[in-house]
Protein backbone atom coordinates (compact mmCIF):
# COMPACT_ATOMS: atom_id res chain seq x y z
CA UNK A 1 0.00 0.00 0.00
CA UNK A 2 1.51 3.29 -1.06
CA UNK A 3 0.75 6.32 1.39
CA UNK A 4 0.44 10.04 0.41
CA UNK A 5 2.57 12.61 2.32
CA UNK A 6 3.32 15.80 2.69
CA UNK A 7 6.47 17.50 3.94
CA UNK A 8 6.24 20.26 6.27
CA UNK A 9 9.52 22.49 5.71
CA UNK A 10 12.74 21.77 3.95
CA UNK A 11 15.63 22.52 6.27
CA UNK A 12 18.67 20.46 6.89
CA UNK A 13 16.19 17.28 8.42
CA UNK A 14 13.49 18.49 5.89
CA UNK A 15 15.46 18.42 2.62
CA UNK A 16 17.01 14.85 4.39
CA UNK A 17 13.34 13.70 4.51
CA UNK A 18 12.27 14.66 1.45
CA UNK A 19 14.85 12.98 -0.45
CA UNK A 20 13.80 9.75 1.42
CA UNK A 21 10.06 10.11 0.90
CA UNK A 22 10.70 10.44 -2.61
CA UNK A 23 13.19 7.14 -2.88
CA UNK A 24 10.90 5.14 -0.53
CA UNK A 25 8.74 2.63 -2.52
CA UNK A 26 5.64 2.80 -0.31
CA UNK A 27 5.26 6.65 -0.21
CA UNK A 28 3.93 8.89 -2.74
CA UNK A 29 4.60 12.77 -1.92
CA UNK A 30 2.23 14.70 -2.39
CA UNK A 31 3.19 18.19 -1.22
CA UNK A 32 5.66 20.42 0.14
CA UNK A 33 5.12 23.32 2.81
CA UNK A 34 8.23 25.60 2.45
CA UNK A 35 9.06 28.42 5.75
CA UNK A 36 10.86 30.72 3.28
CA UNK A 37 8.19 32.28 0.47
CA UNK A 38 11.38 32.45 -1.82
CA UNK A 39 11.21 28.51 -2.30
CA UNK A 40 7.70 28.68 -2.93
CA UNK A 41 7.06 27.68 -6.50
CA UNK A 42 9.92 25.88 -7.07
CA UNK A 43 9.94 21.90 -8.03
CA UNK A 44 10.41 19.82 -4.86
CA UNK A 45 13.14 18.19 -6.51
CA UNK A 46 15.30 21.15 -6.65
CA UNK A 47 14.57 22.01 -2.84
CA UNK A 48 16.20 18.68 -2.20
CA UNK A 49 19.12 18.51 -5.14
CA UNK A 50 17.45 16.17 -7.74
CA UNK A 51 15.88 16.16 -10.56
CA UNK A 52 12.18 17.65 -10.57
CA UNK A 53 9.68 15.39 -9.62
CA UNK A 54 6.48 17.67 -10.35
CA UNK A 55 5.55 18.35 -6.56
CA UNK A 56 5.41 22.12 -6.94
CA UNK A 57 6.29 23.62 -3.06
CA UNK A 58 4.07 26.39 -1.56
CA UNK A 59 4.27 28.41 1.80
CA UNK A 60 0.52 28.24 2.51
CA UNK A 61 -0.22 26.42 5.23
CA UNK A 62 -4.36 26.58 4.58
CA UNK A 63 -3.12 24.45 1.40
CA UNK A 64 -1.36 22.17 2.87
CA UNK A 65 -4.54 21.75 5.77
CA UNK A 66 -7.02 21.14 2.27
CA UNK A 67 -4.83 18.72 0.52
CA UNK A 68 -5.17 15.34 0.21
CA UNK A 69 -3.02 13.09 2.09
CA UNK A 70 -2.68 10.49 4.73
CA UNK A 71 0.88 11.42 6.72
CA UNK A 72 2.29 14.77 7.35
CA UNK A 73 6.31 14.58 8.00
CA UNK A 74 6.36 17.67 10.52
CA UNK A 75 9.91 19.27 10.58
CA UNK A 76 10.16 22.96 11.10
CA UNK A 77 12.47 24.56 13.85
CA UNK A 78 10.63 24.28 16.88
CA UNK A 79 8.03 27.51 17.71
CA UNK A 80 8.56 26.97 21.54
CA UNK A 81 12.09 27.78 20.84
CA UNK A 82 11.79 30.18 17.63
CA UNK A 83 10.02 32.84 16.65
CA UNK A 84 6.97 35.15 18.97
CA UNK A 85 4.06 32.25 18.65
CA UNK A 86 5.46 29.21 21.13
CA UNK A 87 1.86 27.46 20.79
CA UNK A 88 2.11 27.58 16.88
CA UNK A 89 3.56 24.08 16.28
CA UNK A 90 0.55 22.63 18.43
CA UNK A 91 -1.84 24.20 16.75
CA UNK A 92 -1.08 23.09 13.49
CA UNK A 93 -0.60 19.39 14.73
CA UNK A 94 -3.77 20.09 15.45
CA UNK A 95 -4.87 21.46 12.16
CA UNK A 96 -3.54 18.83 10.31
CA UNK A 97 -5.01 15.48 12.49
CA UNK A 98 -8.06 17.53 12.86
CA UNK A 99 -8.13 17.31 8.56
CA UNK A 100 -7.40 13.42 9.00
CA UNK A 101 -4.08 13.22 7.93
CA UNK A 102 -1.68 11.14 10.69
CA UNK A 103 1.41 13.69 12.14
CA UNK A 104 5.10 12.48 12.48
CA UNK A 105 6.85 15.57 14.30
CA UNK A 106 10.63 15.97 14.82
CA UNK A 107 10.16 19.06 16.87
CA UNK A 108 9.63 16.87 20.43
CA UNK A 109 6.26 15.21 21.79
CA UNK A 110 7.84 12.31 21.93
CA UNK A 111 5.99 11.86 24.81
CA UNK A 112 3.24 14.66 25.16
CA UNK A 113 1.96 13.10 28.27
CA UNK A 114 5.19 15.21 30.18
CA UNK A 115 3.45 18.09 29.32
CA UNK A 116 0.54 17.60 31.33
CA UNK A 117 -2.87 16.27 30.18
CA UNK A 118 -4.35 19.27 28.86
CA UNK A 119 -1.76 19.05 25.82
CA UNK A 120 -2.56 15.72 25.74
CA UNK A 121 -6.28 16.67 25.44
CA UNK A 122 -5.81 18.91 22.72
CA UNK A 123 -3.82 15.92 20.93
CA UNK A 124 -6.39 13.53 21.38
CA UNK A 125 -9.57 15.60 20.44
CA UNK A 126 -7.96 16.71 17.20
CA UNK A 127 -7.20 12.94 16.69
CA UNK A 128 -10.25 12.00 17.64
CA UNK A 129 -12.02 14.89 15.38
CA UNK A 130 -9.68 13.52 12.10
CA UNK A 131 -9.60 10.05 12.67
CA UNK A 132 -5.47 10.39 12.39
CA UNK A 133 -2.72 9.41 15.08
CA UNK A 134 0.55 11.43 16.05
CA UNK A 135 3.87 10.05 16.48
CA UNK A 136 6.80 12.08 17.64
CA UNK A 137 10.83 10.78 17.08
CA UNK A 138 14.53 11.95 16.82
CA UNK A 139 17.56 10.58 17.18
CA UNK A 140 18.19 11.60 20.88
CA UNK A 141 15.15 12.16 22.43
CA UNK A 142 13.51 10.02 20.08
CA UNK A 143 15.17 7.10 20.09
CA UNK A 144 18.49 6.73 22.25
CA UNK A 145 16.97 8.32 25.10
CA UNK A 146 14.04 6.20 25.43
CA UNK A 147 13.70 2.96 22.73
CA UNK A 148 17.30 1.87 23.22
CA UNK A 149 17.32 1.37 26.63
CA UNK A 150 13.73 0.10 26.97
CA UNK A 151 14.71 -2.25 24.32
CA UNK A 152 17.67 -3.40 26.60
CA UNK A 153 15.80 -3.51 29.44
CA UNK A 154 14.24 -6.70 28.49
CA UNK A 155 17.25 -8.69 29.09
CA UNK A 156 17.19 -8.08 32.92
CA UNK A 157 15.62 -9.62 36.19
CA UNK A 158 15.89 -6.34 37.92
CA UNK A 159 16.89 -2.72 36.83
CA UNK A 160 18.14 -0.38 39.34
CA UNK A 161 18.69 2.24 37.18
CA UNK A 162 18.31 3.72 33.97
CA UNK A 163 21.84 6.13 32.73
CA UNK A 164 21.81 7.85 29.19
CA UNK A 165 24.69 10.25 28.07
CA UNK A 166 25.27 11.87 24.91
CA UNK A 167 28.31 13.96 24.85
CA UNK A 168 28.79 16.13 21.28
CA UNK A 169 31.16 18.51 19.74
CA UNK A 170 29.55 20.55 18.12
CA UNK A 171 32.68 22.34 16.68
CA UNK A 172 31.93 20.92 13.55
CA UNK A 173 27.85 22.23 12.86
CA UNK A 174 27.90 25.12 10.20
CA UNK A 175 24.40 27.08 11.77
CA UNK A 176 25.23 30.37 13.64
CA UNK A 177 21.63 29.92 14.43
CA UNK A 178 21.44 26.95 16.11
CA UNK A 179 24.62 27.05 17.66
CA UNK A 180 25.05 30.57 18.86
CA UNK A 181 21.37 31.59 18.82
CA UNK A 182 19.49 28.80 19.81
CA UNK A 183 22.11 27.21 22.19
CA UNK A 184 23.76 30.64 23.49
CA UNK A 185 27.18 29.09 22.86
CA UNK A 186 29.52 32.15 22.46
CA UNK A 187 27.07 34.34 24.54
CA UNK A 188 28.00 36.44 27.29
CA UNK A 189 27.01 34.50 30.73
CA UNK A 190 24.66 37.48 31.50
CA UNK A 191 23.01 37.85 28.08
CA UNK A 192 23.27 34.04 28.15
CA UNK A 193 21.39 34.19 31.22
CA UNK A 194 18.49 36.51 29.97
CA UNK A 195 18.35 35.04 26.45
CA UNK A 196 18.72 31.64 27.01
CA UNK A 197 15.69 30.40 29.12
CA UNK A 198 13.04 29.61 26.58
CA UNK A 199 16.21 27.39 25.10
CA UNK A 200 17.01 25.73 28.72
CA UNK A 201 13.08 25.14 29.10
CA UNK A 202 12.61 23.74 25.46
CA UNK A 203 15.63 21.20 26.26
CA UNK A 204 14.36 20.42 29.69
CA UNK A 205 10.88 19.31 28.20
CA UNK A 206 12.19 17.42 25.45
CA UNK A 207 14.56 15.49 28.23
CA UNK A 208 11.80 15.53 30.39
CA UNK A 209 9.59 13.66 27.83
CA UNK A 210 12.20 11.02 27.60
CA UNK A 211 11.91 10.01 31.35
CA UNK A 212 8.61 9.88 31.66
CA UNK A 213 8.26 7.24 28.64
CA UNK A 214 11.04 4.93 29.93
CA UNK A 215 9.34 5.08 33.80
CA UNK A 216 5.99 4.25 31.78
CA UNK A 217 7.41 1.97 30.06
CA UNK A 218 8.99 0.13 33.21
CA UNK A 219 6.09 0.40 35.16
CA UNK A 220 7.68 2.98 37.62
CA UNK A 221 5.83 5.80 39.47
CA UNK A 222 8.36 8.93 39.51
CA UNK A 223 7.88 10.83 42.92
CA UNK A 224 9.65 14.22 40.82
CA UNK A 225 12.35 14.88 38.15
CA UNK A 226 15.55 16.58 39.38
CA UNK A 227 17.13 18.80 37.18
CA UNK A 228 20.25 20.12 36.99
CA UNK A 229 22.24 22.66 34.47
CA UNK A 230 26.37 23.47 33.93
CA UNK A 231 28.13 26.23 32.24
CA UNK A 232 31.30 26.98 31.37
CA UNK A 233 33.04 29.58 29.75
CA UNK A 234 36.43 29.71 27.26
CA UNK A 235 38.95 31.53 28.38
CA UNK A 236 40.64 32.35 24.84
CA UNK A 237 38.55 32.87 21.24
CA UNK A 238 38.41 30.47 18.67
CA UNK A 239 36.97 29.41 15.50
CA UNK A 240 34.07 26.77 14.87
CA UNK A 241 32.06 26.45 11.92
CA UNK A 242 29.29 28.62 12.91
CA UNK A 243 31.61 31.34 13.79
CA UNK A 244 33.98 32.92 16.67
CA UNK A 245 33.71 31.76 20.28
CA UNK A 246 34.43 35.11 22.04
CA UNK A 247 36.56 34.82 25.42
CA UNK A 248 34.57 34.99 28.38
CA UNK A 249 31.31 33.59 27.02
CA UNK A 250 29.73 30.58 27.59
CA UNK A 251 31.79 27.29 25.52
CA UNK A 252 29.97 23.85 27.20
CA UNK A 253 27.01 23.03 28.46
CA UNK A 254 26.22 20.16 30.82
CA UNK A 255 22.21 19.47 31.69
CA UNK A 256 20.69 16.43 33.62
CA UNK A 257 17.42 15.44 34.39
CA UNK A 258 16.85 12.25 37.00
CA UNK A 259 13.71 10.53 37.95
CA UNK A 260 13.81 10.38 41.39
CA UNK A 261 12.01 7.46 43.62
CA UNK A 262 12.41 7.60 47.49
CA UNK A 263 15.22 9.85 47.02
CA UNK A 264 17.32 7.87 44.27
CA UNK A 265 17.95 8.57 40.69
CA UNK A 266 16.40 5.60 38.81
CA UNK A 267 16.67 6.85 35.86
CA UNK A 268 19.41 9.76 34.50
CA UNK A 269 19.69 10.87 31.64
CA UNK A 270 22.85 13.35 30.72
CA UNK A 271 23.58 15.86 27.94
CA UNK A 272 26.97 17.63 27.53
CA UNK A 273 27.34 20.10 24.56
CA UNK A 274 30.28 21.49 24.17
CA UNK A 275 31.71 24.32 21.31
CA UNK A 276 34.79 21.99 20.55
CA UNK A 277 36.18 19.23 21.92
CA UNK A 278 38.62 19.57 25.00
CA UNK A 279 37.19 22.27 27.12
CA UNK A 280 36.37 20.84 30.35
CA UNK A 281 37.76 17.64 30.34
CA UNK A 282 36.63 16.37 33.60
CA UNK A 283 32.99 16.00 31.81
CA UNK A 284 32.25 12.71 29.86
CA UNK A 285 33.92 13.06 26.53
CA UNK A 286 32.34 13.09 23.24
CA UNK A 287 30.53 9.65 22.17
CA UNK A 288 27.39 8.35 24.22
CA UNK A 289 26.43 5.32 26.81
CA UNK A 290 23.19 4.27 27.22
CA UNK A 291 23.69 1.79 30.50
CA UNK A 292 21.60 -0.37 33.08
CA UNK A 293 22.57 -1.35 36.49
CA UNK A 294 20.94 -4.32 37.93
CA UNK A 295 20.74 -7.92 36.91
CA UNK A 296 22.78 -8.56 34.81
CA UNK A 297 24.13 -4.88 34.56
CA UNK A 298 23.98 -3.94 30.49
CA UNK A 299 26.02 -1.07 28.66
CA UNK A 300 26.15 -0.05 25.27
CA UNK A 301 28.85 2.93 24.43
CA UNK A 302 28.75 4.93 21.90
CA UNK A 303 31.84 6.00 20.33
CA UNK A 304 32.87 9.52 18.71
CA UNK A 305 31.18 9.59 15.01
CA UNK A 306 28.68 6.51 16.01
CA UNK A 307 26.41 8.22 13.60
CA UNK A 308 28.03 10.05 10.75
CA UNK A 309 24.99 12.56 10.11
CA UNK A 310 22.77 12.65 12.79
CA UNK A 311 20.18 15.25 11.12
CA UNK A 312 19.82 12.20 7.96
CA UNK A 313 19.03 10.04 11.32
CA UNK A 314 16.31 12.17 12.61
CA UNK A 315 14.66 12.17 8.78
CA UNK A 316 14.91 8.60 8.62
CA UNK A 317 13.50 7.72 11.71
CA UNK A 318 10.86 9.37 10.95
CA UNK A 319 9.84 8.29 7.26
CA UNK A 320 10.56 4.77 8.11
CA UNK A 321 7.66 5.37 11.29
CA UNK A 322 5.24 6.57 8.28
CA UNK A 323 3.27 2.81 6.81
CA UNK A 324 3.04 2.45 11.18
CA UNK A 325 1.75 5.32 12.29
CA UNK A 326 -0.86 5.49 9.19
CA UNK A 327 -2.27 1.74 10.48
CA UNK A 328 -2.32 3.01 13.83
CA UNK A 329 -5.54 3.38 16.05
CA UNK A 330 -6.55 7.52 16.28
CA UNK A 331 -4.59 8.96 18.88
CA UNK A 332 -1.28 9.78 19.93
CA UNK A 333 1.06 7.08 19.54
CA UNK A 334 4.92 6.59 20.70
CA UNK A 335 7.07 3.90 21.09
CA UNK A 336 5.29 1.90 23.75
CA UNK A 337 2.61 1.61 21.20
CA UNK A 338 3.90 1.11 17.78
CA UNK A 339 5.33 -1.96 16.13
CA UNK A 340 9.43 -2.24 15.92
CA UNK A 341 10.39 0.69 13.49
CA UNK A 342 12.92 -0.56 10.97
CA UNK A 343 14.62 0.69 7.60
CA UNK A 344 12.41 -1.62 5.67
CA UNK A 345 13.49 -0.71 2.20
CA UNK A 346 17.08 0.93 3.46
CA UNK A 347 18.77 -2.10 2.62
CA UNK A 348 17.27 -2.61 -0.58
CA UNK A 349 19.01 0.83 -1.81
CA UNK A 350 16.07 2.67 -1.23
CA UNK A 351 15.00 5.16 1.16
CA UNK A 352 18.32 7.18 0.73
CA UNK A 353 18.24 10.57 2.81
CA UNK A 354 22.18 11.43 2.16
CA UNK A 355 23.12 14.32 -0.53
Amino acid sequence: MTHRVIQWATGNVGRASLRAVAAHPELELAGVLVMNPNKAGRDAGELCKREPIGIVATADVDEIVAMDADCVLHMPLPSVRYGDDPDADVRNICRLLESGKNVVTTVGYVYPKAYGPALVDRFEKACAAGGSSLHGTGVNPGWMGELLPLTMSAMCSRIDQIYVLESTDFSWYPSKEIIMNMMGLGKAPDDFEVDSKRYRDWLSGLFCESVEMIADGLALELDEIQKTAEFEITPESFDIAAGTIEAGTIAAQRFSWAGMIGGEKRILLEAVYRARRGLVPDWPDVGGTVRIEGRPRISFNLDEGWISNGLAGTALHAVHAVPHVCRAEPGIRTFLDLPLITGRHAAAGSASAES
